[in-house]
């Protein structure tokens, strides 16, 4: 069992597909208010570990952890502890941000008023302008943002990005490491699977380096700059 304090808990995690293990024995742990970013290259495991920690896959050994409970035992109270927000954000077109964020806060059960809804999309970085435009007209940067004020609206335990900046350009990137820092401040542990070495000494705490399934070494940040974060990575994989 993990200290009561975890946002997330991996303890010796295997996972297996099509007779190749792609996740070997993965341990970390993230608290609240804490930015973990994973990285790796493609087929280096993130995405399936993404979906063990979601509960669309069931690991074949090992514990996952949400908030403290069990994913494998009960993967929807899980599930009510985190957000996820995948690399293109899926909105109603026809409605706008402060609709969509309110029409996502009703399926979890929750009434927003249009003034919360406003709030919660500036602290998300989405301009006051754009509150109450179509969200077929935005940009990918905006539909971010937006994904990180449904993340907000939950108040999830847990954020989980999966290569949020992908796409982006560096304003909208820039934007979107702010808005991620502000889900932190507001206590919310964040794991991150991204490629953007450049970025990570500004948005995460710790980082951690995946290849073949396995974590090979983690870091903290602070101390780094961004050509030492990628001198390790690439030094890492080169190992």
């Amino acid at each position: 069992m993990s200290d009561a304090s975890c946002a997330l808990h991996l303890e010796r995690v295997c996972k297996r597909l099509a007779g190749h293990e792609v996740v070997h024995e993965l341990s970390l742990q993230l608290r609240a208010g804490e930015v973990y970013a994973l990285l790796g290259p493609n087929g280096a495991g993130k995405t399936t570990t993404i979906n063990l920690i979601l509960g669309f896959l069931a690991a074949d050994s090992g514990c996952i952890e949400v908030a403290g409970l069990p994913v494998a035992a009960d993967p929807l109270r899980t599930r009510a502890k985190l957000a996820y927000l995948p690399e293109t954000v899926m909105l109603h077109p026809h409605l706008s941000a402060v609709e969509n964020l309110c029409y996502f806060a009703l399926l979890g059960g929750q009434h927003l008023s249009t003034a919360t809804a406003r709030q919660l999309l500036s602290e998300a970085g989405l301009q006051a302008d754009a509150h109450e435009r179509r969200a077929a007209g935005y940009s990918k940067g905006m539909r971010q943002k937006v994904g990180l004020a449904i993340a907000l609206a939950r108040r999830a335990e847990l954020l989980v990005l999966d290569e949020p900046t992908s796409g982006l350009d560096a304003a909208a990137a820039n934007d979107l490491s702010r808005g991620v820092r502000t889900v932190a401040q507001r206590g919310v542990a964040v794991l991150m699977a991204t490629h953007d070495l450049y970025r990570v000494n500004d948005i995460a705490d710790r980082l951690g380096v995946l290849r073949a399934g396995r974590l090979l070494a983690e870091h903290v940040t602070a101390p780094l700059t961004a050509a030492q974060v990628e001198a390790l990575y690439l030094q890492q994989l080169a190992a």
